[in-house]
């Protein structure tokens, strides 16, 4: 098996079937094959090992090194992994590249209220219309924005793996070809009205 996969994840055959099984599904929900709008994850932050729930006072939360564009079906289109120091602004630049590298139809991109013009301004360089989504200000706790709660959704379902629970991977391009796996199940699952058993009930 490791064969397989450092040989798929060198040779990009990971990605490659990751989105065929993406247009597939997104074919099947009355949609295009590839997305106009795209909506960046930020990179959530993991509790330390060993943690509960929630982590006592003081526990050090390790920030997640992926980043992830998803459609507004809560689709992966893009997986970027860098350092765990990289601000956030290079991890969207990255994947607006990625994005614009791999499909020839996003024309928007939707991104947390926290990164600065320098992703919009790379954006339009690629041809790409960044928006960073403003919260509320009227607003107090958390209160899910419209089309970007996506985000959370697929972080959590992504956790359900549990090669993905902690960042295991040192390279990072093998910590990309784990999600678009992790993803790649999922929507095997989807064309197939199936389900998939989860590690926390094993």
């Amino acid at each position: 098996m490791k064969y397989y996969f450092y040989k798929w994840r060198d040779d990009g055959t990971d990605q490659t079937i990751h989105d065929l099984l993406r247009r597939q599904v997104r074919e099947s929900r009355g949609r295009k094959a590839d997305p106009s709008l795209v909506v960046s994850t930020p990179r959530a932050c993991t509790r330390p090992p060993g943690c509960r729930p929630s982590p006592p006072e003081g526990a050090r939360q390790k920030k997640s090194r992926a980043g992830l564009e998803v459609d507004v079906l809560g689709l992966v289109i893009a997986v970027v992994v860098l350092a765990a120091s990289a601000h956030d602004n290079a991890a969207d630049i990255a994947l607006v590249d990625k994005v614009a590298a791999d499909t020839d139809t996003v024309e928007k991109a939707l991104v947390d209220q926290g990164l600065k013009t320098a992703v919009v301004g790379h954006g339009r360089k690629v041809g790409i219309d960044v928006e960073v989504v403003e919260r509320n200000p009227a607003t107090s706790g958390f209160v899910p924005q419209p089309i970007r709660w996506r985000v959370e959704q697929v972080n959590g379902i992504l956790i359900l793996h549990r090669r993905l629970v902690r960042d295991y991977e040192h390279r990072p391009a093998s910590a990309e070809s784990r999600v678009y796996w992790a993803v790649s199940d999922r929507l095997s699952r989807m064309l197939t009205a199936t389900s998939t058993p989860t590690w926390r009930g094993a």
